[in-house]
């Protein structure tokens, strides 16, 4: 059976053909990578056109066929791993009223701050919401970046674009949309606008009260599994496929992109490195550390729930330093790991924090930035490139040691993403985590892989999800350096006072007033 599948990301779409087959598992065939434009305002908007992302899939879609060279006719069927938490409102016709928001956008501050920072507070939140949160969904909105705020945001900046909303979605559901006319989230999208009752499966009317939410804007709910449509002739052709063609719902980056990396088993851990990233733990039972904003979310598994630790800026960080360190951009990326390799473990103690874009966990504030720190005369720009490497590195640590606190995990960790593709990264994260890292045999398709085994459990050819845990191939294992353990071990503790000694300068260098941001 032949499939295409997308992994919508932050800044780049990926599109790949597998060819899934009882003998040799999931294989890859073909693949595709488009880009399109992130757009951030001076107000801390961050948006894109949704119009991007059909053009990417369309595109991606009509180069693996041709690179391929399999017919239209033998593709079964398509599906998504996609980015989550971006706002699209669409009208009843499903044209998007306005850019999408983006999940790094920190517009609605006011909002989330009226609503959950006001009152009686448990961890700088009002106590009885968050306790309404919890009750429901097992985890709570902690952030002014979640969805939720950023829907009240255009009600309120923008109502006569709120009026004519007939639906607010997210990525993955406005590309199924516009391929079937058909307009269904999956249960782990509908999660994530903390608005889902996962023991119910429905939408909670007590949290669309309590935020100000219209339960008509949002959309029926089904499994990850689930058949939403078929392709209609117009996107069809647009696509290169077939009319008919089945559209299986597929799921966020993180629930699928734990599923590519064969991470599905309870205790199994992945590290992803994409432009953003996270340390995700499968787990069988709902966990919530309110105060390092660190909880469990429903996956495309019923069975299991993912533990996630989210950063904002991995990959995006070994991009800026491609770009901009050494004068003139690197010609490649191979180029930019040849100097990493150059330098040694340490970076001659030079450190830097990840923070390009604010954070999540294990603290929440948009107004931390990336910072180097202890340059001095000698340092070599392969310093700072390396430094980077390890601060994305030290960061996954911190995410790591900080889920630990709450569930166990199996000795282990899968490596996934853009940066898992390059063996000193796989190194350096094995060194810093201190643990045996595992890197699939293609791991920048984790999220596209994952949605390929979602396809195959919807056309029976998997019982479930956590049977893709046998067909995952391994390409490289990293062990961790006794020597250069030591190393990090000493840097560590200093990376993680670097937020807690710099969190006033954030505050007055890029907040809106003093004292703005972290309260």
């Amino acid at each position: 059976m032949k499939v295409i599948t997308y992994d919508v990301g932050t800044t780049g779409f990926k599109t790949a053909m597998f060819e899934i087959s009882s003998e040799e598992g999931i294989r890859l065939v073909a693949d595709a990578v488009g880009h399109y434009k992130l757009t951030i305002l001076p107000n801390g908007g961050t948006e894109q056109d949704p119009e991007d992302w059909w053009r990417a899939m369309c595109s991606g879609t009509n180069e693996v066929l041709e690179k391929s060279g399999v017919p239209a006719s033998e593709v079964k069927g398509i599906s998504f791993c996609s980015q989550v938490g971006t706002l699209v409102m669409v009208d009843e016709h499903g044209n998007a009223l306005r850019p999408a928001m983006n999940i790094m956008d920190t517009r609605a501050t006011a909002q989330f701050g009226r609503i959950m920072g006001s009152g009686v507070k448990v961890e700088g939140l009002n106590a009885k919401r968050l306790l309404t949160f919890l009750r429901i969904t097992g985890l709570a909105s902690t952030s002014a970046k979640d969805s939720v705020w950023r829907y009240l945001w255009v009600k309120e900046n923008e109502p006569e674009i709120f009026s004519r909303t007939y639906k607010w979605i997210d990525t993955k559901e406005y590309l199924i949309l516009r391929a079937t006319g058909k307009l269904m989230a999956s249960r782990d999208d509908a999660y994530m606008t903390f608005l889902y009752d996962y023991k119910k499966k429905e939408w909670s009317r007590d949290l669309c009260r309590m935020t100000g939410v219209d339960m008509k804007h949002l959309p029926e709910v089904c499994d990850s599994t689930a058949i939403v449509g078929e392709l209609q002739e117009g996107p069809a052709a647009e696509l290169g496929l077939l009319p008919g063609t089945a559209v299986v719902s597929g799921g966020t980056d993180i629930s699928l992109c734990q599923v590519g990396a064969g991470a599905v088993h309870t205790g199994d851990v992945s590290i992803c490195g994409g432009t953003s990233g996270w340390v995700c733990t499968t787990v069988d039972k709902m966990t919530v550390d309110v105060a390092s904003g660190i909880g469990s979310v429903v996956c495309a598994d019923p069975a299991t729930l993912l533990y996630t630790a989210d950063c904002e800026t991995a990959g995006k960080c070994l991009e800026w330093a491609k770009e901009r360190l050494q004068g003139t951009p690197f010609d490649s990326y191979r180029e930019m790991f040849d100097a990493v390799e150059r330098a040694p473990a340490g970076s001659h103690n030079v450190v830097f924090s990840p923070w390009m874009h604010g954070n999540r966990c294990p603290f929440e504030d948009p107004l931390s930035r990336g910072v180097f720190f202890n340059v001095d005369v000698n340092c070599h720009s392969s310093d700072l490139i390396r430094a980077v490497v390890e601060g994305v590195a030290m960061h996954m640590r911190w995410l790591l040691e900080t889920s630990e606190r709450n569930v166990k995990t199996n000795p282990a960790l899968r490596f996934v993403g853009g940066i898992a593709r390059t063996p000193v990264v796989g190194q350096i994260m094995a060194d810093v985590t201190k643990r045996t890292i595992e890197v699939p045999e293609v791991p920048e398709q984790s999220g596209t892989a994952g949605a390929a085994a979602v396809l195959a459990v919807a056309f029976g050819m998997l019982d479930s999800i956590q049977d893709v845990r046998e067909i995952i191939k391994i390409r490289d294992r990293f062990e961790p350096d006794e020597a250069n353990i030591r190393v990090y071990d000493r840097i560590f503790p200093v990376f993680k006072e670097l937020y807690k000694a710099n969190k006033k300068a954030y505050q007055t260098l890029n907040g809106q007033e003093p004292g703005a941001a972290g309260e």
